[in-house]
């Protein structure tokens, strides 16, 4: 037999951009994609190989997002962009005195107390419901195959599998966590890449969501399984509070940037910050990308976006500031009047009053997906419902426990979300769907690929090829080792704290389609993960 590392990749490889007529899925998990056009194989339409992929990315990509996370949706159909949030919010027993009461100065990253109304299945059934062509049980056939029958687990996954079973080997010894294990780590440790995972438990859950349209989730025999796990260890979330819950069908926002609009979901999700960077951004010319002007001014608006962004962003309903003024000209022009030579420390500013998985997907017939799940840290609060293969996620991680922050936790309220959608237009006519997963990485990453496509004219796979950057606080920039030396050094003297990082996970991972005024569809994926595109 041969032997070989995997990981050990000691060549620089060249994806060309990918062309199809009929159909495309790209996302970054080949199987997943693969399932995704087998459902447009079978007649059905994007949205139906959105809900196909994502629910297999449940399984063949369970380090990123899973069953018991969030989903948002940017949908074009219908010669119209429609968004669906379907992030869920705090339970209505997670208040801040019983965080007190458990003595917890910030919100905790594992356990009962992160954990919020997962949105997934619910996005699943929801858009099956409006704008699917093929029942549900025929578009989750795939992910409940997977999950039955099992799969070898590809480079990337198994890799930050391993990761994440050492962590919480170390972390997460109490009785609650024991399911993890049992689910995900049933050797006793992580499964190796290319070995054959299965989940009998999640099949049986994809599949009772399938027949039911999600309802056995919210309000069926899944639901009493949650509420009884989280009962035994004095959890917060009950069947009430999944019952209660729907998505939301949101009014996408926008900014044009020189002749094409960017559209984003709404708060609760930080989109916004990648639009407030960009509103910045266009009051400069940009005609050279590798130089250092181009990196300083993009990092220092986004470093802004970022500050008003983490000030401002919550539950809309909580939110005292609107999101037209932060959008607005005249706000874009005074933050724009902030970027100097040199590097500062970013702080919001006064408007006027007044672990995740990224895929999308187009059909032959114009519509086109662009679609975002996640269980936020990895594998998510390190609970698993037992007799479910449900990994609950850890979303509530990113409220606010300060009473005077717009984002302070609330029962019932939804909590700064990082997971962003994006979509492209000109003259009202769709472009495509684009998007770069990886927390907080997200709006950065949309803000590098639009000036990647728009201001460099790169296509697709070049745009995502690019080397990254990524700020992380104050003045401190992490890039890739491909990015230019010169640069780096130049952005140094002018303040800039940066650091160069091994790690290409935190630079987050991307696709892109894009659809010619002759209808071809042109997609590029991630060279940082497993991506794929399967097209016909």
């Amino acid at each position: 037999m041969l032997n070989f590392d995997t990981l050990y990749n000691p060549y620089a490889s060249r994806r060309m951009t990918a062309y199809a007529k009929n159909g495309m899925v790209a996302t970054s998990q080949p199987l997943a994609a693969e399932a995704g056009l087998s459902v447009l194989r079978k007649g059905g339409n994007a949205i139906d190989a959105a809900i196909a992929t994502a629910a297999s990315l449940t399984v063949v990509e369970p380090t990123s997002n899973g069953i018991g996370g969030d989903a948002f949706a940017l949908v074009w159909t219908k010669g119209q962009l429609f968004g669906l949030n379907a992030s869920g919010p705090a339970p209505q027993q997670l208040t801040l005195q019983a965080l007190k009461r458990a003595g917890h100065q910030e919100m905790p990253t594992y356990g009962w107390f992160p954990v919020t109304v997962p949105g997934a299945p619910a996005a699943w059934a929801e858009l099956s419901a409006r704008f699917g062509k093929l029942p549900l049980t025929e578009v989750m056939s795939p992910a409940v195959t997977f999950a039955e029958q099992g799969y070898p687990v590809s480079p990337t996954v198994g890799r930050n599998w391993e990761i994440d079973f050492n962590r919480y080997a170390q972390d997460l010894k109490d009785e609650q966590f024991k399911q993890w294990f049992k689910t995900f780590a049933p050797q006793g440790r992580a499964p190796r890449i290319g070995e054959i995972w299965s989940s009998q438990d999640h099949a049986r859950t994809l599949q009772s969501i399938a027949e039911t349209n999600a309802r056995s989730f919210y309000s069926g025999v899944i639901a009493d399984k949650i509420d009884q796990f989280s009962k035994l260890y004095d959890g917060f979330l009950r069947k009430d509070d999944l019952a209660t819950y729907t998505p939301e069908w949101v009014t996408p926002i926008s900014i044009n940037y020189r002749g094409y609009m960017v559209w984003e979901i709404p708060p609760n999700g930080h989109g916004l910050v990648a639009l407030m960077a960009l509103n910045s951004l266009r009051g400069f010319d940009f005609e050279v990308k590798e130089s250092p002007d181009s990196y300083h001014r993009q990092i220092e608006a986004l470093k802004l976006a970022f500050a008003d962004g983490k000030k401002y962003i919550a539950d809309p309903s909580q939110m005292n500031v609107r999101i037209e003024d932060l959008l607005s000209d005249g706000y874009a022009a005074e933050r724009r009047k902030l970027i100097g030579e040199k590097a500062l420390l970013p702080e919001p500013g006064n408007p006027p009053k007044g672990g995740t998985v990224y895929l999308a997907t187009a059909d032959g017939e114009g519509n086109m997906v662009s679609m975002i799940q996640s269980n936020y840290m990895g594998f998510g609060s390190g609970l698993v419902v037992p007799e479910t293969g449900i990994s609950l996620h850890n979303r509530g991680n990113n409220f606010s426990l300060d009473p005077n922050h717009d984002n302070c936790l609330q029962p019932g309220k939804r909590p700064y979300h990082t997971i962003i959608p994006g979509f492209l237009t000109k003259d009202s006519l769709p472009v495509g769907p684009f998007g770069v997963m990886g927390g907080f990485m997200q709006p950065q990453g949309h803000v590098q690929v639009i000036m990647n496509t728009v201001d460099y004219h790169l296509n697709p796979q070049a745009s995502l090829d690019a080397p990254r950057w990524l700020w992380t606080h104050g003045k401190t920039i992490e890039v890739e080792h491909s990015f230019p030396e010169h640069i780096a050094q130049e952005l140094a003297r002018r303040g800039h704290d940066i650091r160069w990082s091994m790690d290409t996970s935190s630079f987050g991972r991307g696709q892109i389609i894009w659809r010619t005024k002759d209808g071809v569809l042109v997609g590029g994926t991630e060279p940082r993960a497993d991506g794929h595109i399967a097209m016909w």
